[in-house]
């Protein structure tokens, strides 16, 4: 069995075509539509794979689609498996 120890972690998404059209659209509106449609995306994935109150997401990537959220080792490995995920890994802070 894993650690239960939360760490932080960026995970990044697949390639979207919806994320790519609305990345283009850099007026107030679409910078704000792009904003709710990375954050209803990256809580919907996290929703549905992990327990409810397990983790907590610290931030959504709008320069690239992804995020960051404290989770445990075993569930960044659920997560790596999940339908979407490009990439999970750990954040490596530096001295």
């Amino acid at each position: 069995m894993g650690s239960t120890q939360t760490e932080s972690y960026f995970v990044f998404m697949n390639y979207d075509p919806e994320y790519e059209r609305l990345r283009t659209d850099r007026s107030k509106s679409g910078v704000k539509e792009l904003d709710v449609y990375l954050s209803t995306k990256h809580d919907g994935l996290l929703a549905s794979t992990l327990e409810p109150g397990s983790y907590q997401k610290t931030s959504s990537l709008v320069i690239v689609d992804g995020f960051s959220v404290e989770i445990t080792e075993d569930q960044a490995n659920v997560l790596r498996s999940a339908n979407g995920v490009r990439i999970v890994e750990k954040n490596q802070e530096f001295a």
